[in-house]
């Protein structure tokens, strides 16, 4: 640049070729913050009609059970009267079904095998995690086979070893809907066990050289950073019992031993669908309430672990 040119000049002579590229530059900027925005609308309308998709049917059942007309078939998608009557009527009068029994039955056999896959899903997995012994893979791959195949195989030679055991009779069907749901809880440590690979052995050192045994590495060291993990067991194995049907359908042969899911079916029979359709809406509603209840609470758990996993 010329030094004997006027100071005004030197700075349009320096600013000519910013000035042609100020409008490119603006250019470009506009059309990437249109496309962002078309894209953003578009993702957000698809996001938004998937939402009321997976809405509708929990609105028409929540509707449903609030309707007057018992019946299964009405000229209106929804109900053009509405009642309290249907959950009344379920929690009330036991005559015919004894649902707040079933509900029972279940909220019990869940409650009891949570605690008991959990305990075994974390002491298998913690063997196979830090422990080292002969046949350790051997059994871990048999363990992988066998989950291979769906549990829905086993169920007659299920029933027929409780039937040989006396677990079949009116009295003793929850305690063999407990042992069924829980006995094979242990098999599926896999992920369980993946979890814990991710925590350091060097903690478990430092806890040994502390003087701590294996036990209390376990509870102290392991259990705390595995909560995550926990929650998600936990999760697992309470609905897996809530939400079955044909294991219990196997083993549960009278009314007074039903749970839930055997209750609405029932409920959905040609001797009672007239009767009990609304019902039947009522029930499904009342059983997603543990269901909500527990995904609430163990959130607010998975969370503060989550934090305290990390400061671990």
């Amino acid at each position: 640049m010329n030094t004997h040119m006027p100071e005004a000049q030197q700075t349009m002579v320096s600013e000519a070729p910013r000035a042609l590229k100020a409008p490119e530059h603006k250019e470009f900027k506009g059309g990437y913050h249109r496309r962002r925005l078309i894209q953003d609308i578009v993702v957000h309308t698809f996001l938004a009609i998937m939402a009321v998709i997976w809405l509708f049917p929990i609105v028409w059942v929540f509707a449903e059970s609030f309707n007057a007309n018992t019946a299964p078939y009405s000229a209106t998608f929804f109900p053009e009267k509405y009642t309290l009557n249907n959950y009344v009527q379920l929690l009330t009068e036991t005559n015919v079904m004894n649902f707040p029994k079933m509900f029972m039955n279940t909220l019990i056999i869940s409650i009891f095998v949570c605690i008991i896959s959990v305990f075994f899903v974390l002491s298998v997995a913690y063997v196979m995690s830090r422990m080292r012994f002969r046949l350790r893979r051997t059994f871990m791959n048999v363990v992988l086979i066998l989950g291979m195949f769906p549990a829905i195989m086993a169920v007659s030679a299920i029933y027929f070893i409780l039937k040989a055991v006396g677990l079949t009779s009116d009295g003793l069907t929850i305690l063999a809907l407990i042992i069924v749901y829980s006995a094979g809880a242990g098999a599926g440590f896999y992920v369980m066990k993946g979890y814990m690979d991710t925590i350091p052995n060097s903690l478990d050192e430092a806890a040994i050289l502390d003087g701590c045994t294996r036990t209390q590495v376990f509870f102290k060291i392991i259990i705390p950073i595995a909560k995550p993990m926990i929650v998600y067991q936990a999760i697992v194995s309470f609905l897996g019992p809530w939400l079955d049907f044909v294991m219990a359908r196997v083993i549960a042969r009278t009314q007074s031993n039903y749970t839930v899911a055997l209750g609405l079916w029932q409920m959905l029979q040609k001797e009672y669908i007239h009767d009990w359709y609304a019902r039947f809406a009522a029930g499904a509603v009342l059983v997603s309430i543990p269901i909500a209840i527990l995904f609430i609470v163990m959130q607010r758990f998975y969370q503060e672990s989550m934090g305290g996993s990390v400061k671990g």
